[in-house]
């Protein structure tokens, strides 16, 4: 008996990526392949083999190169999926190698979600190992406040930026240079049409599947979600102008740099996108100008520019192109629990790496006071202080049923450069002579009197209350 087509692969999820990374239909990809829309349905759900003749229409018809669908990450899933099941929690389990290699090359979604799940374990696993470790050369106080990292995509990202004052003269260069033939909405969309050849069009969610940018080069379109806000459509358009005309500045950017995953390198590079939209929507030369006028006055900026209040706050902190630096401003933004998801320092605060960030400061309250910006001294157990200006902001939303998230972001600075600041009326705010205590993290803040801690320090012991009972959640005993 003779086979007639040894190439046949099952790759269900694979094809089915790719349709929605393409924002097709079923129907709309039958069409395209000249076969029937349950038979494209049969396909992705591995009920029928993608044959070598299928391989090469999917290739012909998108413009693809094949690996991009039959791709090479079947040997890299296998390898890997290998590698793992050596562990000793799965000796007891006999999975033999073809039934690995069939699941890695036949259902790479699901061997994706294990290795993902997997690659979470072993992190969490070492970093508990290394709270654990002995509190050798100040390991209790590095583990602390969260400094054992060195795994942690984000961190690494943070750390990247933080170097670099988070300031990136290339990507401001070729912003201004855009921006003079192209700027505005009107000309971010004229600017695509004539250089790239790209309509814009605007689409409901439910036909974004979840997306609220894709790039369509089958069918030459640039499609957004209809909801977006203006600023946000703004962005949009100015960061896929971004990865299409300054991908050399963006690559030059991380090529300095050798990251410990691979995550780590595409959120750096998404990062950098994010700047190198920001710089184009707002040039340096023209900001930092009207930044110094507007005394960093934040919403006013905001309307000067078109964007939204956190969009001008993060341009602020980048504002430190050599030779024309301006006031360095640090910004976090945290959600009603206090996780941090954005967190950028080119003023020299000293942040807790994982947070459990001080109560007391504003940007935990401002919650209660939606939209209205709060200003705020701070003063650090070592004596310094710094002037934050605290607000929230809402992403999503733009219908009814929309999913909205409320967080809140501080920017702020070292002291001596408030005066700079509109907020400060005429360079003095009277609440400079009483600045509110705060701390960096409870675990490293020795403040006795501080109603609002919730750990002990370290190095400090706690005292018994069997004669007296505090006013402040914990006493502990003196140097």
């Amino acid at each position: 008996m003779t086979t007639t087509n040894t190439r046949s692969v099952f790759m269900g999820p694979r094809l089915r990526r790719l349709r929605r990374d393409l924002g097709l239909t079923q129907a709309d990809m039958a069409a395209d392949l000249d076969i029937s829309a349950p038979y494209v349905a049969l396909l992705e759900r591995n009920q029928r083999p993608v044959t070598a003749d299928m391989l090469l229409r999917l290739a012909r018809t998108y413009k693809i190169d094949l690996t991009d669908v039959a791709g090479d990450r079947g040997a890299d899933h296998t390898a890997r999926m290998q590698s793992i099941l050596k562990e000793p929690m799965f000796s007891d389990i006999d999975i033999p190698a073809l039934e690995i290699s069939d699941l890695a090359v036949s259902y790479s979604g699901m061997t994706e979600a294990f290795l993902r799940l997997y690659t979470a374990y072993r992190e969490e696993q070492l970093a508990l190992a290394e709270q654990r470790a002995p509190a050798f050369a100040g390991g209790a106080a590095h583990a602390a406040s969260g400094e054992f990292d060195a795994n942690d995509a984000v961190a690494e990202v943070r750390r990247f930026l933080a170097a670099r004052r988070n300031n990136f003269p290339d990507l401001d260069d070729a912003a201004e240079r855009l921006a003079e033939v192209a700027s505005g909405p009107s000309g971010f969309i004229e600017h695509l049409r004539v250089r790239h050849n790209l309509q814009v069009r605007y689409l409901p969610p439910d036909v974004m599947l979840g997306s609220i940018r894709r790039l369509d080069l089958h069918r030459r379109q640039l499609l957004l979600e209809d909801s977006l806000d203006t600023a946000s459509l703004h962005f949009q358009l100015a960061k896929q102008l971004a990865y299409l005309e300054m991908e050399k500045e963006i690559g030059a950017a991380l090529e300095a740099t050798q990251f410990a995953t691979k995550s780590a390198e595409l959120l750096a590079r998404r990062a950098l996108a994010g700047y190198a939209a920001g710089a184009l929507i707002m040039p340096y030369s023209a900001f930092a100008k009207a930044a110094d006028v507007r005394r960093y006055d934040l919403e006013a900026l905001a309307r000067q520019f078109g964007t939204s209040f956190e969009q001008t706050a993060h341009r602020i902190t980048t504002l430190q192109r050599p030779g024309q630096e301006k006031v360095p401003f640090f910004l976090i933004r945290v959600d009603p629990a206090g996780n941090i998801s954005k967190l950028l320092d080119g003023a020299g605060f000293p942040f807790a790496k994982h947070g459990g960030a001080c109560p007391l400061w504003s940007v935990h309250s401002v919650f209660r006071t939606p939209r209205q910006i709060v200003t705020q001294w701070l003063e650090l157990p070592d004596g310094q202080r710094f002037f934050s200006i605290a607000r929230t902001v809402t992403a999503g939303g733009g219908s009814f049923d929309a999913i909205r998230v409320e967080r809140a972001i501080a920017v702020g600075c070292a002291a001596e450069h408030a005066k700079q600041l509109i907020y400060t009326r005429d360079g003095q705010d009277p609440r400079a002579d009483q600045p509110t205590p705060v701390g960096v993290a409870c675990r490293v803040c020795h403040r006795p009197r501080c109603a609002a801690r919730s750990a002990l320090p370290i190095g400090r012991e706690l005292l018994p209350d069997d004669f007296r009972t505090l006013s402040v959640p914990f006493g502990f005993s003196a140097d």
